[in-house]
């Protein structure tokens, strides 16, 4: 499995793709504040059908990013699942608010994340879900944007994992940090903060 790693970082830690590396300590609020911190920033990448988005035309609407990659054997869909299924619940709840929120994948792991693969990942969790891959340097532009941490892991027999922080950012209509979800926790967890966060 994948070696922990961790950062400190606005009282979060950040872990590693490995049940391991779930040791995170929370503040006492469900979802950690980012408010004024230097995290987001312009980048530009592909979508599945190979178009070209850039961080700008999100204006206007609020973004939840995640950085992780299509390989993942356990973090990545648990997390991802935990996200959408509290956006859903969310959305069923807050149909006005939730049609503002854009959720958005952006891969770690671009030589193996094809518009293709993110097609196929994406669409195993919602239509409404975006994902993002490019070239390695366009990647490395997000990632170094967003303070994520990302880089090669251990090599298996299927290939190899990657090391990441986990985090699912919520963004504000103008770009700015927000909160990070709490999808260590449950779907009712992200859900709540949603309904207090998006106005």
């Amino acid at each position: 499995m994948t070696k922990p790693i961790s950062i400190a970082f606005l009282a979060l830690i950040l872990s590693a793709c490995s049940p391991q590396g779930q040791q995170q300590q929370q503040p006492a609020t469900i979802g950690a504040s980012l408010e004024g911190a230097a995290i987001g920033g312009p980048f530009t990448l592909n979508d599945k059908d190979g178009k070209r988005v850039s961080w700008d035309q999100f204006k206007g609407k609020y973004r939840i990013v995640y950085f992780g990659y299509t390989f993942c054997p356990d973090a990545c869909p648990t997390d991802m699942s935990v996200l959408i299924n509290g956006f859903n619940q969310f959305a069923a709840e807050h149909p006005q608010q939730a049609a503002e929120v854009q959720p958005i994948f952006i891969t770690i792991d671009p030589a193996r994340d094809t518009p293709a693969r993110i097609a196929e990942f994406t669409a195993a969790f919602s239509p409404k879900l975006i994902g993002l891959t490019g070239t390695q340097a366009e990647v490395d532009t997000a990632v170094k944007a967003f303070k994520v941490v990302a880089r090669r892991g251990a090599d298996t027999p299927g290939g190899y994992l990657m090391d990441h922080s986990r985090m699912a950012y919520l963004m504000g209509r103008n770009g700015e940090p927000i909160a990070a979800l709490p999808v260590d926790k449950d779907a009712k967890a992200v859900a709540s903060d949603l309904a207090a966060l998006v106005k």
